[in-house]
Order: structure tokens, then sequence, then C-alpha cells
């Protein structure tokens, strides 16, 4: 089958998933006498909001350019994207534990498990990318090997990069999170680069 409804249910999944974040806020209290000060102490929750905000949108960006490269799904290919699309709905439930404990002594398994659920999503692009470039029938047909070799290495770093953030997370949560924002500052300037070359 061609990939036209794949994205379509994948769009409305990452749509969702993005309006989820907001309920980071919802847990919050916020004190009536002192509401300046409460909404300026809740900097973590706005950082985490952004961040996550952000990588999803890196995420939806990344699927987008993954599937302009294959032309039709299998079942199998199916299976997988659904797969992937697990951790993206399942991150705004790190997210909020993250604001809410980075800076605690509860952070390090707060910092593990949001690194965790990325390099799951990385793992996953990557089984899409590699299963489907080795059946070559699902890939579009005027697509460039030496293009495919170039997105596999690239794809190939992100569990890694996530990998090494997330280990982060056992020494300094604090330091772990912001690596996550670096990793995210990253993809987009190298998108955003790649879009003017």
């Amino acid at each position: 089958m061609e990939t036209n409804r794949l994205e379509a249910f994948s769009d409305g999944v990452f749509a969702i998933a993005i309006t989820l974040l907001v309920l980071v806020f919802l847990d919050t209290h916020i004190n009536q006498h002192d509401v300046g000060g409460e909404l300026v102490g809740l900097w973590p929750y706005y950082l985490a909001y952004v961040l996550t905000f952000v990588t999803i949108g890196i995420i939806w960006v990344n699927h987008h350019a993954l599937f302009a490269y294959i032309a039709y799904a299998d079942r199998t290919l199916l299976f997988l994207n659904i797969a992937l699309l697990i951790p993206v709905v399942f991150l705004p439930f790190p997210t909020e534990l993250l604001a809410k404990f980075v800076r605690t002594d509860q952070g390090t398994p707060v910092a593990l498990l949001y690194g965790l659920t990325m390099v799951v999503m990385a793992l996953i692009f990557n089984a899409i990318w590699h299963y489907a470039t080795r059946r070559h029938n699902l890939l579009r047909i005027d697509v460039d090997r030496r293009e495919v070799t170039g997105i596999s290495r690239s794809y190939a770093a992100g569990p890694f990069i996530y990998g090494i953030a997330t280990a982060v997370g056992l020494v300094s949560p604090e330091t772990s999170a912001i690596l996550y924002g670096v990793i995210a500052a990253v993809y987009v300037s190298t998108a955003a680069w790649g879009a003017r070359a």
C-alpha cells in the first residue's frame, strides 16, 4: 500500500502527543498570594515543555523526510511505524517528571527515563529505515543509493548520542537534561542549515 494513510495517521498521533505536553503544567500548584513568584518558579516546567515540543517537532520533521524516500508500506513497516509512535505519545510523561524532579535527589531516574525513551525512539527510527532500505520494493525507484548510505549513517548516530546523554544522567541529571536540549538545538540548526544549502 502507499504511505498516505500511514503518514496521515502518524501526523494525527504527533499532533496529539505535542498537545498533551501542556498537561505538564496541570500538576503544578500556584500559591494565590504570590502568583508572579510561583510562575517564575515554574521555569523548569517551561524549559521541559519547550525541549520536548521541539523534540517532537524534530521527530515529525524526520518522519516526514524519511517517508519522502519510501513509496510503499507493507504490514511489517506499518507495525514498525506504530512502534515508533508508542514512545512519541509516552514522551509527555517523562517530560513532566523531568521538570518536577531533575533538581532533586530523584533526578537520576527521571533523567534516565527521559533519555531511554529517546534512545528507544532513535532505535525504532533506525529499524524503520533499515527495513525499508533492505526491502527495495518499498523505496521510491529514483532514490540514489548514495543518499541511502548517507541517511543510514546519520540515523545510526542517534541512539549513541542519546545513549551518552542518558548515561550522563547517572552522574548529573541536570547536565543530562542540558544535553537533551543541546541535541535538540543541534538537530534544529543542522536542519535549518541544510534547508538553506
